[in-house]
């Protein structure tokens, strides 16, 4: 037997539960809606700071804040979106 067929086969072996899925791991689709619902719960946030600063019951520094944090997350978003169109650009452009 040649060694490095068995050296190769060993390495396999070693790496192989790296492949195994992991009951404890969240996963992408948990971090996601986690992501998801964070992203609404600060425009909620926002909104509701904004209809108060109008009625006079909030600190104008509280809106200022409440819309560079709307802002960041918004950019944040639309950034994510791009990569992912440009990821599936990316994957329509691949040979078959």
């Amino acid at each position: 037997m040649d060694i490095r067929s068995l050296t190769a086969a060993q390495n396999y072996a070693g790496a192989r539960p790296a492949t195994q899925a992991d009951p404890d791991h969240a996963g992408l689709a948990q971090g996601l809606q986690s992501s998801f619902r964070d992203f609404a719960a600060t425009l909620k946030h926002s909104e509701h700071v904004a209809q108060s600063a109008m009625v006079g019951q909030a600190d104008p520094h509280a809106l200022v804040q409440a819309l560079a944090q709307t802002e960041l997350a918004v950019e944040t978003a639309v950034i994510v979106r791009n990569k992912v169109v440009e990821a599936y650009q990316e994957i329509l452009r691949m040979p078959v």
